[in-house]
């Protein structure tokens, strides 16, 4: 009965010991929409667990709130695109270190008969013109790397407080933000790899692209167990190190949708 009894407490312990390494090897990533819902992430992180043996569990929320959750601990890994925020976030002790990932770029999409006659390369004059036409806009007021960029631009055509009547906030992802000024045949910035990925576009169009300053970029940041001791810091730094390795900048530039490429990466740029 003794013998019987050591067995089952042995046994006990050996998958107790098992399910401890197994959660080692899960890290949790707070990222943003446009990492998620463009595919991306179901492209990589295969690849990286082929690699690693780590499993990633991605929080895909906006990058405001990826950065909070990541302050409160909540995440190993944060994959953003809001560089002074993520700045902010390594000065305040959160990360050693941000690294630069990939970038694309955002368009300004609309409705292909162009009311506020916005197309061209200016992203400031397009916003200024539909806030003068008090045309139809959708935001995603959501405080993600696209609404911060969004704000920056309205600030510089000088329109942070006249948007025009048309303006809406939605408080909702890139795909649903997509979705809703589809069916309103409104105006809507976006991402360009949420938008190469969308598939509902109606009548939408891209009007607006190739200004210097609809550049994106993105980066990541182990969280710092300085902060937290709870956290999975080795399975973190293990996806940062490959992530801007040969290999997992290899794995960003061959995710592709229709032949056309998504993001470009440029670790240690």
């Amino acid at each position: 009965m003794k013998t019987m009894w050591m067995r089952a407490a042995l046994l006990a312990a050996l998958w107790m010991a098992g399910s401890q390494a197994a959660a080692a090897e899960t890290i949790t990533m707070a990222s943003t929409t446009s990492t998620e819902q463009s595919g991306l992430f179901g492209h990589l992180l295969p690849e990286f667990r082929k690699a690693s043996g780590i499993d990633v569990k991605v929080v895909a929320v906006g990058t405001g709130q990826a950065i909070d959750m990541a302050r409160r601990g909540d995440a190993d890994v944060l994959f953003v695109h809001d560089q002074p925020a993520e700045e902010k976030f390594v000065a305040d002790g959160f990360a050693a270190k941000r690294y630069a990932v990939m970038y694309n770029d955002f368009v300004l999409a609309g409705p292909k008969a162009d009311s506020a006659s916005v197309r061209g390369r200016d992203v400031v004059i397009a916003l200024k013109k539909i806030a003068t036409a008090n045309a139809p806009f959708v935001s995603r007021g959501d405080k993600s790397g696209t609404h911060a960029a969004e704000l920056r631009y309205w600030g510089m055509a000088g329109a942070v407080q006249a948007k025009g009547s048309g303006y809406r906030e939605c408080g909702c992802g890139m795909g649903p933000a997509l979705n809703i000024a589809s069916s309103s045949d409104a105006y809507v910035l976006a991402d360009r790899g949420t938008w190469l990925s969308f598939k509902n576009r109606g009548d939408l169009a891209v009007l607006v692209e190739g200004d210097a300053r609809l550049f994106n970029q993105y980066g990541v940041m182990a969280v710092s167990p300085a902060k937290f001791a709870h956290l999975n810091a080795a399975g973190a730094q293990k996806f940062v190190d490959w992530i801007v390795s040969p290999a997992g900048q290899g794995a960003i530039a061959n995710y592709r949708i229709a032949g056309e490429q998504l993001f470009f990466p440029n670790a240690g740029k």
